[in-house]
């Protein structure tokens, strides 16, 4: 099948798409492409790799079992922490949330989690670095982010969405501690079953501890 090379430029990468797909992509409503598939092996199990397009970037999801036409199955939608991921980095909890999430989906034998590029609440690395220097100031996350003029949260979860349609689940129990999440993939026709809230001590992080104060704050149900 002929294919039509296209460049994405905040990357400096090429992808070869089949021009068969390309009317989807510029349907803004459908843009959501599954471009390949396969096992990845993890600390928790060996997952499904699936690697999907929406005309702009891609989005992973890792899939364990047989969820198609499934209810009630685990679900995360975990946005990109380039500090937390790759750095280790202690001011969030991002990392271990993922870890969790893995290790609760390796106990029930069947879930997806959804790796969203979306970092810094959807506002950039960039806003996440600004936002440093006023939250060392005492200003919470949220109140760095508008002072500066990004969003207080511009994270979408429409594709998120698309892909759990595409896997065809009927119902999913959301690991989240975020009611931003659930409504949106409600909206999006996500039948949501229940919630599994993932839970950290912060310990004595006192970073950590202003974070999840300004979650809280933002409706989060994280006990202190």
């Amino acid at each position: 099948m002929p294919a039509q090379e296209i460049a994405l430029l905040p990357l400096f990468c090429y992808i070869q798409v089949p021009l068969a797909v390309l009317p989807c992509m510029e349907d803004k409503r459908t843009m959501i492409v599954r471009l390949a598939e396969g096992p990845l092996r993890t600390k928790f199990g060996t997952f499904l790799e699936v690697l999907y397009y929406d005309g702009q970037q891609e989005i992973v999801a890792i899939v364990m079992g047989d969820v198609h036409q499934g209810e009630n199955v685990l679900c995360r939608l975990h946005s990109h922490c380039l500090t937390a991921h790759v750095f280790n980095s202690t001011e969030c909890d991002c990392r271990e949330q993922m870890e969790l999430a893995q290790a609760l989906i390796e106990q029930q034998g069947t879930g997806v989690i959804i790796w969203l590029d979306q970092e810094g609440r959807g506002n950039g690395h960039l806003a996440l670095i600004k936002s440093r220097a006023l939250q060392a100031q005492g200003l919470s996350q949220t109140a760095a982010y508008v002072q500066l003029g990004y969003a207080a949260d511009a994270r979408q979860y429409t594709r998120a969405a698309e892909i759990l349609h595409d896997l065809g689940l009927l119902s999913v129990r959301l690991m989240t501690n975020s009611p931003h999440k659930i409504e949106s993939l409600r909206a999006a026709g996500i039948t949501i079953a229940g919630t599994q809230p993932l839970l950290l001590d912060p310990g004595d992080n006192a970073i950590l501890r202003r974070r999840y104060a300004d979650k809280i704050a933002q409706g989060h149900r994280i006990p202190l």
